[in-house]
């Protein structure tokens, strides 16, 4: 019997996608799950007829495989990957290869390129993009490791990723760490994104009096239009027009407004952090979910500070596509990229991942969940400038901000006078703002810090460190 070309390890829902993706794209596959009646279950439903077997057993799963092997694992990331690795490791032989399809931690990837690549297998960390539905039809991929054990899967992977005017949706990102390092920042510009868009509903709904059809409306001029075009915003539109079966009133209102996180935001603005990189806007969409997760205790706070009565401002109207409001959150959708650009950047020096720019922007723009029209831009810009300190600085995002920086102004200012927080967009105000802003008012801060720690300070008019007995 002739062996399989590729193996799945992990049958949740991204993982029977993936490899029903990969036999439909001409890849026979085995399979194998912890519980082999999962395995059972999915062979006598999605996978009947296809050209998949399952394996009870781990050296059975192996030895169906033609070599070298390329075994793709969907599992849990942080301990179970490692306790994986070590079960397969013993039934494995050189040139075998292992992919991390998961969100792992980059750090943790680095680690495991380095020890089976020492013990002659090849190792990926592959970062997946696109939910279950890009899993299925074609996602993104962020594959990274050794370009030696990239070439190995190269051929699979260009048939599984979703195909855009300029190539797959998939190109090798690094050594190392750097496809789940890519990964996990795609997913803090995620969760700005997302918080953006709650926060431009919270105010059309509080502000404008809009119900959930008419903000949907709204969301579909958006998506028309160059610098909004996403598939967050596609979904948004969805969201927001869904009624409820129950009561035929909007579902998004009867939704707990308390999100949930997997962690990968978490490690954006940690990475961040470690490298001291500023990504507010990011940040600020995480901070906003851990304190949504707070209800009963914002409940019961709620009636104990008497908040402005929604006082009214002026967002724009439906006719005109909420123009301040469409303008705020096109700035605040730039901020997330350009932040999370930015921190890929250094991350990039850090660890001589070489990461290739235009290349990221490509990849992002089908397939996976921030997929937008914007992408393109970015594309053109790191292809025109590789080191573009700042992605508002290119010529046609600094045209966006001069032109959309005062209706950010007016939306922020409003939000605050009216007592309704808006975060994202808040904290994009400020980023804008410090970023051209030639002198900052941290000198007064070192003066602080030399006066109660002799930390010293440097001066504007002469070289050196000084320190001043200010008591």
């Amino acid at each position: 019997m002739s062996k399989a070309h590729f193996g799945l390890i992990g049958l949740g829902v991204m993982g029977e996608n993936l490899v029903l993706n990969a036999e439909r794209n001409g890849f026979s596959s085995v399979v194998w799950n912890r519980t082999f009646a999962k395995t059972q279950e999915f062979l006598a439903g999605r996978g009947a007829g296809k050209d998949i077997i399952g394996a009870k057993t781990l050296p059975e799963f192996v030895a169906a495989l033609e070599r070298p092997r390329r075994i793709l694992m969907m599992v849990k990331a942080g301990q179970p990957v490692d306790d994986m690795i070590a079960t397969l490791s013993p039934l494995l032989e050189e040139g075998d290869l292992l992919i991390d399809g998961g969100n792992s931690l980059y750090t943790d990837t680095e680690r495991r390129v380095q020890e089976l690549e020492s013990r002659s297998f090849g190792y990926i960390g592959m970062g997946v993009s696109g939910g279950a539905k890009g899993a299925l039809e074609g996602p993104s991929m962020m594959p990274g490791g050794t370009r030696t054990a990239y070439d190995a899967i190269e051929g699979l992977v260009n048939r599984m990723a979703a195909q855009v005017v300029d190539g797959p949706c998939v190109t090798y990102v690094g050594p190392g760490g750097a496809g789940h390092f890519v990964k996990t920042v795609h997913n803090g510009i995620e969760y700005g994104i997302e918080q953006i868009l709650a926060e431009a509903y919270d105010l059309m709904k509080r502000v404008a009096g809009l119900d959930g059809t008419a903000m949907a409306d709204v969301l579909a001029g958006w998506n028309a239009t160059e610098e909004l075009s996403s598939f967050l915003v596609e979904i948004t539109e969805v969201c927001l027009r869904t009624k409820d079966p129950l009561s035929g009133n909007d579902l998004v209102e009867q939704i707990v407004d308390a999100a949930g996180q997997k962690g990968t935001g978490l490690w954006t603005v940690e990475s961040a952090l470690n490298m001291g990189v500023p990504v507010p806007t990011i940040y600020a969409a995480l901070n906003a979910r851990v304190l949504s997760s707070q209800r009963p205790q914002r409940i019961a706070a709620e009636p104990l500070l008497t908040l402005p009565a929604g006082l009214p401002f002026d967002l724009g109207t439906p006719a005109d596509g909420m123009s301040p409001l469409q303008d705020a959150c096109i700035l605040a959708c730039i901020a997330s990229y350009g932040q999370g650009m930015a921190l890929m950047q250094e991350a990039s020096k850090l660890h001589d991942y070489n990461l290739n720019f235009p290349e990221i922007g490509r990849i992002w723009k089908g397939g996976c969940i921030i997929r937008a029209r914007l992408l393109q831009r970015i594309q053109d810009a790191y292809a025109f400038r590789a080191d573009l300190p700042n992605l508002m600085l290119d010529p046609w995002f600094l045209d966006q901000v001069r032109r959309r920086l005062p209706g950010l102004r007016q939306v922020v200012s409003g939000a605050a006078l009216a007592g309704i927080p808006v975060p994202c967009l808040s904290s994009t105000l400020d980023y804008i703002s410090s970023s051209f802003t030639a002198r900052l008012p941290q000198n007064l801060v070192q003066a602080m810090r030399d006066c109660f720690g002799s930390h010293t300070y440097e001066r504007t008019d002469r070289e050196g460190n000084f320190h001043t007995e200010w008591l």
